[in-house]
């Protein structure tokens, strides 16, 4: 009971200061519910940032991927640090000087208007067939095994699925629908404190557990006890091949934090570029931590475990079960909550600014006013969110989710980033040129990882077999080489669909420049330490690697 209660109190506080804080925001406005009134400062965006990242689905997901692969799945956090840096001196500028609400209107105004709208309607539909139930489901399984509701409420496992799931879904779209985007990048910013201090607890708690009471003795017994597990290169049959740090890992760190519409939407809420510099790169350094919230733990599962556990996803849940006091768990469930919440209510909150400014404005209702863009934006958020809310728990059979999230978002990840990043880095490349490279790069992904892959592998695996191979690892591996790495995959895609648009664009080039205007919405004058800083984080994360190689 007490468990509970502190949940219910940390929760409703949170809803409580973030109804006090936004209370003035005018909602009925697109730049006051889509973007907080372009208002936020650094802390803010900085912790909506990390806490719309730091959610289930990378801390049940990750841990899990450490707790069956070790160090070397880092690459997801610490690489991200780098991208950040780019985003905040290449991206953002431009975004705030053009004074987007959307990452589409961009495109809408580089290419023309098919292309914004073939880009929403990608955004949305990974969003709502992938990312929002993903999110659902981890949430759903760590909340049910900290709470341990099956034996609570006398269900089956996977009964408590479809329980937390729509408890979360109800929750969170409240938050994001009605709250607008202050709301949730409020709520956010608390929460972010919450988990920071939560996450770095389980940690610690488990290397005192291993080290019978000293977290010195239990990091001694870790390390030398799984000295495979410590090692930042990934090999081939790793799910981060070290090489593939130098191929599709950064395009999809580019694309997570300097296009997907759900992060970059807290950035481009900023009251000016500066503040939007500082909130992205503190940020940046904050996640270079991350490994010490999302990988560690795995690894102590491991050892805990001593990989025995049948679901790797388990991992985390069954750690923070067996290490954390019971007078925290109430606390850490309600930050786990927030996370869960947060994530969940970011994606929302896009899909609802996306239809609203891209789809419903351009298409449906060309006159309608702000009022009534945002009222059919939040009616839409409604149907996503409970279109979410039945898939979720149709995915528990998905394998490892971090994994499995990563690769199905580059469907749309790699089209889009391509066509962004050519839209401003070349001038007459026409709108053609977009469009065949959204389709074209969403097509050839399918192909190459929902038709050839499976085929090559399983030839690959009947040819082992006839030859007389019939060790589970060594046919794993067969199975991992018969095929390039979908992060290969994506960085020869994202380089020939670059070709293919400079070729059209050499052969069929628009009849005049492309000249991105300044709206004048936000100061864009630059944070003047900025390329010192995203100087430093580079080489801190370079040491990181060096270290632990």
């Amino acid at each position: 009971m007490l468990t509970f209660l502190s949940f219910l109190g940390f929760t409703l506080l949170v809803a409580v200061i973030a109804y006090f804080a936004t209370r003035k925001t005018d909602e009925k406005s697109s730049d006051g519910y889509f973007l907080g009134g372009r208002s936020l400062t650094a802390g803010v965006i900085a912790g909506s940032l990390l806490l719309t990242n730091l959610s289930t689905e990378q801390i049940v997901g990750l841990n899990g991927s450490a707790y069956a692969n070790g160090l070397s799945v880092m690459a997801w956090e610490t690489l991200a640090a780098m991208a950040m840096v780019v985003t905040a001196l290449f991206l953002l500028p431009r975004y705030l000087k053009g004074g987007l609400t959307t990452v589409p209107q961009f495109l809408s105004r580089r290419f023309d208007v098919m292309t914004k709208t073939l880009t929403s309607g990608l955004f949305l539909t990974g969003y709502v067939v992938v990312l929002l139930p993903v999110i659902l489901y981890s949430g759903s399984v760590a909340i049910s095994g900290m709470f341990d509701v099956p034996e609570m409420l006398g269900v089956t496992k996977t009964q408590s699925i479809w329980i937390c799931v729509w408890g979360i879904g109800i929750v969170g779209s409240i938050y994001a629908v009605f709250g607008g985007l202050k709301a949730v990048a409020v709520s956010d910013s608390i929460n972010a404190i919450g988990l920071l201090i939560g996450g770095i607890l389980i940690p610690i708690f488990g290397l005192i557990m291993i080290g019978d009471g000293s977290m010195l003795d239990g990091i001694s017994v870790l390390t030398n006890d799984n000295p495979e597990m410590f090692k930042s290169m990934g090999t081939e049959s790793d799910p981060v091949p070290f090489h593939t740090i130098f191929t599709g890992m950064m395009l999809v760190q580019l694309f997570y934090w300097g296009t997907n519409q759900q992060i970059i939407q807290r950035a481009l809420a900023a009251k000016n570029l500066e503040e939007g510099q500082k909130g992205v790169l503190l940020a940046s350094f904050i996640k270079i931590l991350g490994p010490l919230i999302v990988v560690l733990p795995g690894i102590i599962a491991y050892h805990m475990f001593q990989g025995n556990l049948e679901v790797v996803d388990d991992a985390y849940p069954m750690l923070v079960k067996k290490v954390l006091p019971a007078s925290f768990v109430g606390f850490f469930a309600a930050v786990l909550f927030g996370a869960i919440l947060s994530s969940f209510n970011s994606v929302l909150n896009s899909s609802v600014t996306l239809f609203g400014i891209d789809i419903y404005k351009q298409h449906i209702n060309p006159e309608a006013d702000e009022k009534t863009v945002v009222k059919y934006g939040k009616r839409f958020g409604v149907i996503l969110a409970i279109a979410a809310m039945f898939i979720a728990p149709l995915i528990a059979n998905a394998g490892s989710l971090f994994d499995y999230l990563q690769e199905i978002n580059g469907i749309y990840s790699i089209p889009i980033l391509t066509i962004i990043v050519v839209g401003y880095l070349t001038k007459r490349v026409p709108a053609m040129a977009a469009k065949i490279g959204l389709l074209s790069g969403s097509l050839l992904y399918i192909l190459s990882q929902f038709i050839m892959q499976p085929y090559f592998q399983e030839k690959a695996i009947v040819a082992a077999k006839a030859s007389g191979i019939t060790d589970v690892t060594e046919l794993t591996l067969i199975e991992a080489s018969a095929y390039p790495h979908y992060l290969d995959v994506m960085a020869i895609l994202f380089v020939l669909n670059v070709v293919i648009m400079l070729v059209i664009g050499k052969l069929k080039p628009r009849e005049t420049d492309f000249v991105q205007e300044y709206t004048e919405q936000v100061d864009i004058t630059p944070w003047k330490y900025v390329k010192q800083v995203g100087a430093i984080i580079t080489i801190i994360v370079i040491g990181v690697y060096v270290y632990f190689a």
